[in-house]
């Protein structure tokens, strides 16, 4: 079986041990099948054929489940389950420059001894916002759990029961408080908590109040809550640090997209919280991370922290958040950080893209069909609920193929096309799509049509138009 030699592109491919492996547990399988139907009619060439079949079907599911590029034509542009944020240039660049050799992480090039991790980085934020100090964890759950667990461990944390928050994947901000040492105290109800609520609740227990921005939920109606500067201002009475969950991390007003209710980095920083935690995924648009900015005394104890330590993150992440937030302090982010071109793209601009798209689209043919609606963008990641982002959708229609098994077919492609099935059909949003990727996408769309020979010439033609 190993000198077969329908498998020597697999073996080239996965290394002979692995292929010898799965010969072996699939010849051991199929011996188990043969016992249980004996009578059954087997011929030697079509047992081997089912062999070398169920071994090359066996690596293929293997390689599906490693990590790879996939087209995003949902039209959510913070799709969790798809990566969030896509990094632009610059940070791409930064990447390859650290990781193709040494860097200065924790050297320092001006007196030639061990210098701070993420100096530079801090030195940048600071400039931008005026903040005393910065660190950076892996997420910003990890950076709500590690400034907790500093500032308040073994005492209380004030938090209102209108923000016990949960965020993806069932994890709930009480458990998180739980596990950084801490006693969660709550406060006020569901839709409203006053000011005197927080200060009715400060014992000689109290460490610390956590305010927690609804990122990914409103509560809309009869509510109420003190604003952040009341919030502050009795934190700092109380001599209690004001440690806030900002979330979805924007650095910049996004009211013109039509976000609103998205407060800034900066806003929480001016109106006096000790500590701002923030994602670098969200809407900051940078690598997965989690962002601390606030007061030096308060950040220098996260950055001391055993914790702190475990959750630190590497060479490359500094890279492309430095390379981020360059963008954003030379005032190229609307233009290029992805996730914040995105968010801007108007549905006239979509609906122009459509129209060409369409157009290159027309060699698909066969019995594939191509349309366009209007529709709505998603702002996804946990971030403004909501918001909806006019837009321009593609619908996709093939004759004999249902919607799920449309959208089973561009997800399984060699290039995977990621789409959205609405009222039943299936849908592209351009927004989520990058220029480059349009051409991968026609030829996705291509596999869709029943003649293999008419896909190779759909192909050709495609290629022939990209040139």
């Amino acid at each position: 079986m190993l000198r077969a030699e329908v498998l020597q592109p697999l073996i080239a491919d996965a290394g002979r041990a692995s292929v010898r492996e799965a010969l072996r547990e699939t010849i051991a399988q199929l011996r188990s099948e043969l016992a249980a139907s004996p009578d059954g009619e087997h011929s030697p060439e079509g047992l081997i054929a089912g062999i070398e079949s169920r071994v090359r079907e066996r690596f293929a599911r293997r390689k599906s489940t490693r990590t790879r590029r996939v087209i995003n034509a949902t039209g959510v542009v913070l799709h969790t389950n798809l990566g969030r944020a896509p990094l632009g240039r610059r940070s791409l660049a930064a990447i390859n420059e650290v990781a193709a050799g040494y860097c200065n992480l924790e050297f320092d090039l001006t007196t030639g001894n061990r210098g701070r991790r993420g100096a530079g980085l801090e030195a940048m934020l600071r400039e931008l916002f005026g903040c005393e100090a910065a660190t950076v964890v892996n997420n910003c759950a990890a950076a709500v759990l590690v400034a907790v667990n500093t500032l308040a461990e073994g005492g209380e944390v004030i938090v209102s029961r209108g923000e016990l928050i949960e965020i993806g994947g069932a994890f709930r901000l009480p458990d998180v408080i739980a596990k950084s040492g801490a006693r969660l105290r709550e406060v006020g109800t569901t839709n409203r908590t006053r000011l005197a609520d927080y200060d009715n609740a400060i014992t000689a227990e109290t460490r610390a109040i956590l305010r927690a921005h609804p990122s990914n939920y409103r509560i809309i109606g009869f509510t109420e809550r003190p604003a952040l500067e009341e919030l502050s201002g009795l934190a700092r009475s109380r001599n209690l640090p004001l440690i806030e969950d900002l979330g979805s991390g924007a650095l910049v007003d996004l009211r013109e997209t039509g976000i609103r209710d998205e407060p800034t980095v900066g806003e929480s920083l001016k109106a006096g919280a000790s500590v701002v935690a923030f994602s670098g995924d969200k809407l900051l648009g940078g690598p997965q991370a989690g962002l601390l900015l606030g007061d030096e005394r308060f950040i220098r104890r996260i950055e001391r922290n055993p914790l702190g330590r475990a959750l630190r993150v590497d060479k490359l992440i500094y890279a492309a958040l430095e390379a981020t937030i360059e963008e954003y302090a030379a005032g190229r982010a609307e233009t290029e950080i992805p996730v914040q071109a995105m968010l801007r793209a108007r549905g006239k601009e979509i609906a122009l893209r459509v129209k060409r798209f369409l157009r290159r689209a027309q060699s698909v043919g066969g019995n594939v069909s191509l349309r366009s609606i209007d529709g709505a963008s998603a702002v996804g990641g946990g971030s403004a609920p909501g918001a909806e982002l006019p837009t321009r959708l593609i619908v996709v229609e093939a004759d004999g193929l249902s919607a799920s098994e449309i959208e089973r077919r561009l997800r399984l492609a060699d290039t995977p096309v990621i789409a959205r099935i609405l009222d039943d059909r299936v849908v592209l949003d351009l927004r989520t799509v990058g220029p480059e990727d349009e051409a991968p996408m026609i030829d996705s769309i291509a596999t869709l049509n029943r003649s293999t020979a008419a896909r190779r010439e759909i192909k050709r033609e495609i290629t022939e138009h990209t040139k």
